[in-house]
């Protein structure tokens, strides 16, 4: 029986992932995440597999894990949050320390998600921790794998960016949108995400690719194809990216854990494009058209209402 090693299981491309390889047949799963409410969900849907709660920046129990695994998907990443250390922590360290039980457990192969942010012009905790975890498992790390870096992703189980908006939607009777929302974006459909993972898992490619969104639109015109989809209470206004700076700003002062912060607003509104490559023929996953997608996503019967805890 072959085993894989899934770090940040119970995220957003974690839950994906386990989601569709699950019913692979002679595969044993590890997911290992240190969120707890989101790691209890993922043993309630998928009691199956072998489930654990760790912090991974502090060394562990965890790291015998990693015994005799064929495959490991480092995926683990802080992504959210006004606390700097707590970018090192989850996107630096505790990498270094995944690395170094891949190493001592001679683990063959691993997939390592990145993002399009280290490409990007944004200069965030975010954006600086994920570029340097790239460039510590580029430079350092021997294994042979494979870096992919997706961008802005939706799908099942979101609990930030889109599915955190979609979800306001219901909650408010106004949805803003900042400035005329002629922001260009490429949402990744996280589906096609997982599908290209578990592609490279199987077929073990070595180098680093760029996941795009096959599709630009702007944003604006995003959410009100959401908005078109879900038919919410919300109704869609426009207001000065000023104004809806400064709400961002009153609100983190409230919150510890904003699901929209200033720096991502900020992010959103930077006119930048990402470069789109032919990953449907390098990994053989077809793109899912984006209103599939977005149909696929917040329409689905299965798991369309789970929303992770922040």
């Amino acid at each position: 029986m072959r085993k894989i090693v899934i770090t940040g299981a119970a995220g957003l491309v974690g839950q994906n992932v386990i989601a569709r390889l699950k019913s692979v047949p002679d595969l044993k799963i590890v997911g290992i995440d240190k969120h707890a409410s989101n790691t209890a969900l993922l043993r309630k849907l998928h009691p199956e597999i072998e489930v654990i709660e760790a912090d991974l920046a502090i060394d562990g129990v965890w790291t015998d894990t990693f015994a005799g695994a064929d495959t490991v998907l480092l995926n683990q990443a802080q992504i959210g949050g006004l606390d700097a250390q707590e970018f090192i922590d989850n996107n630096v360290v505790a990498t270094e320390k995944i690395v170094a039980a891949m190493r001592r457990h001679a683990i063959p192969y691993f997939v390592h998600i990145s993002s399009s942010v280290v490409n990007s012009k944004a200069d965030d905790f975010y954006t600086r921790s994920k570029t340097t975890q790239e460039r510590f498992i580029d430079t350092v790390t021997e294994i042979p794998h494979v870096i992919l870096r997706p961008t802005l992703m939706f799908g099942w189980f979101d609990r930030k960016h889109l599915g955190w908006l979609r979800h306001f939607m219901d909650r408010v009777p106004i949805f803003p949108i900042p400035g005329n929302g002629k922001f260009i974006r490429q949402p990744l459909y996280v589906g096609d995400f997982a599908n290209i993972i578990i592609s490279s898992l199987t077929n073990r490619p070595t180098g680093t690719y760029d996941i795009s969104g096959l599709e630009q639109i702007h944003y604006g015109d995003l959410i009100h194809l959401i908005h078109t989809t879900v038919k919410p209470r919300a109704r869609i206004v426009h207001i000065p990216y000023h104004v809806f700076w400064w709400l961002l700003f009153v609100y983190g002062k409230f919150s510890s854990k904003p699901p929209f912060t200033t720096s991502q607003l900020e992010a959103l509104v930077i006119p930048e494009t990402f470069a789109v490559i032919d990953w449907p023929a390098i990994f053989g996953v077809p793109a899912t058209p984006l209103r599939d997608a977005i149909a696929e996503t917040y329409l689905d019967p299965r798991y369309s209402s789970i929303v992770l805890d922040f």
